[in-house]
This record gives C-alpha cells, sequence and structure tokens, in this order.
C-alpha cells in the first residue's frame, strides 16, 4: 500500500544526509525525495550541526568518516547539545564492533555500504515509524506517559493522568504545559533554571516560544496552587534569570529571588 500524500497534517520529513560525497549524497537525496521526502544534504560535520541547531530534522543519515569530524563524534556532540533526532549511521566499516558502538550509543540503525537504495529508503522509513510511536507517548518532550508521579509544593502530581491531587483530596487537570514545567523543575531541585532552559525542556529545541508566554504559565501554575491554600516559598522567580523549586533550601545562599 502507498504511503499517503503529503498534507499540512502529513507533511514529508526531512532528512538530513551527512556525506562527504558529493556523487553519493546527490544519489541519495534523489532517491529519498522519490520515497516522498525532502532532503538537506550536508558535507561537513560543522555544518550538519550548524543547521540542526536551528532547524528542526526528522531523521539524521550520518556517515561514519567526514572530513573535519567522525560521525560518532559529531551524534555525541548533538546529544551535548540537547538535538535529538533519529539517526542512521552509514559506513563501509563491516566490523561487527563498529556497528555495536553504533547503536550502544543511542543510533536507530545501521547501514553498511554498498547498500540498494530501496532497502535504505524502507529502513528509514521504519526508524520514522518508530520515531512517532515513540513522539505518542511523550505529554511534553520532558514527560512521557509513564514518568512517576511526585510531589510539588504541597500537592500530588500525576502525569499519566494530567492531575494535581491537593491536600484533602480534591484532584484538578492541568495542561501538558504546565505539567512539564512542574516535571522539570522537580528533576532539577535547588537549581537555579533559565527561562530559555525551561522552554527548550518542555516545548523543545526549536520552540518559537517567548519568555513572557512561558512566565504566564507560571502564573497559572501559582495561581492554581495559591487558591487551595499552599505555601509557594519553595518555588521562586530569580530576578533576571528565571525560576528555582527549592524545598530542600541547598541554594538559598547568595541568590537573589522574588516570590
Amino acid at each position: 500500500m502507498p504511503d499517503p500524500q503529503p498534507t499540512r497534517q502529513n507533511p514529508k520529513p526531512l532528512i538530513v544526509v551527512v556525506e562527504d560525497e558529493p556523487e553519493l549524497a546527490q544519489l541519495i537525496a534523489r532517491h529519498l525525495e522519490k520515497g516522498g521526502m525532502r532532503v538537506q544534504v550536508c558535507n561537513r560535520a560543522a555544518h550538519a550541526f550548524k543547521f540542526l541547531q536551528h532547524n528542526f530534522a526528522n531523521l539524521v543519515l550520518l556517515d561514519l568518516v567526514l572530513p573535519d569530524q567522525g560521525g560518532f563524534e559529531l551524534y555525541e556532540d548533538l546529544k551535548a547539545a540537547d538535538i535529538n533526532v533519529p539517526v542512521i549511521f552509514l559506513t563501509a566499516n563491516l566490523e561487527e564492533n563498529s556497528k555495536v558502538h553504533g547503536l550502544e550509543q543511542g543510533g536507530d540503525d545501521y547501514i553498511t555500504k554498498p547498500f540498494s537504495y530501496p532497502e535504505l529508503t524502507a529502513r528509514i522509513k521504519a526508524v520514522l515509524r518508530r520515531a512517532d510511536y515513540k513522539e505518542d507517548l511523550n505529554l511534553t518532550k520532558n514527560v512521557r506517559v509513564n514518568t512517576e508521579p511526585f510531589d510539588f509544593c504541597g500537592a500530588h502530581v500525576t502525569p499519566v493522568r494530567l492531575e494535581v491531587t491537593f491536600p484533602g483530596g480534591e484532584t484538578i487537570s492541568v495542561g501538558r504545559k504546565e505539567l512539564g514545567i512542574l516535571s522539570y523543575l522537580n528533576d532539577h531541585q535547588g537549581e537555579v533554571i533559565t527561562r530559555k532552559a525551561l522552554i527548550h525542556a518542555v516545548w523543545g529545541q526549536h520552540a518559537d516560544v517567548k519568555s513572557r508566554s512561558l512566565d504566564q504559565y507560571v502564573v497559572k501554575v501559582r495561581e492554581i496552587f495559591k487558591s487551595k491554600g499552599l505555601d509557594l516559598a519553595d518555588f521562586r522567580t530569580v530576578h533576571g534569570i528565571g525560576y528555582i523549586f527549592d524545598p530542600k533550601k541547598v541554594s538559598d545562599r547568595g541568590v537573589r529571588t522574588a516570590p
């Protein structure tokens, strides 16, 4: 059965092909485009890293041997920069330990040259389907349906039900973004969290969300908790920076905060 035609709701996936051999890169691009995908070719690791810093991609097809940096090293740099994108490693190396290393790093597949283009297209589509399934389990970028419940300023948060239970047993529903904010603060207790870091954690690396919008979500969370009579002294604003959730009082000294 052929793939459905792309629409606004079902756009063509963007594949970043990181391959330093121009002719091979263009051949790959041509076949992937015939398979219903969009392609961005990068001939250097630095080019790919810069592109992925500023653009969303559905998958990276990454050659392991590049002139300026190895593919494994580039993959580690992407993870360190919190650029999370499915990766298929592409190499002429036939050694089994190289394949194992790539998969252990977190790669989604490993294809050895030479390969058939129909197989390449099929394996890319298989990884894209798995990635879509993983995204279905996400409530936000940082919270999944199986995230464990946690306590926040005297209330009990249950992510799988998008619920907050207050003392006395009253339970209310909260939005996904509010849940993501609470979860990220809870996971980073005692740390000053910048607005940018919080936006990237909850909305994603390339989300076009302004600090003012984030502050509005935080105000909503505060109002909910205050309306239930809970003390928010442990959840404070750090002037000019962001927020801190510090129930253990580990970061009070030297931190200028506002309620």
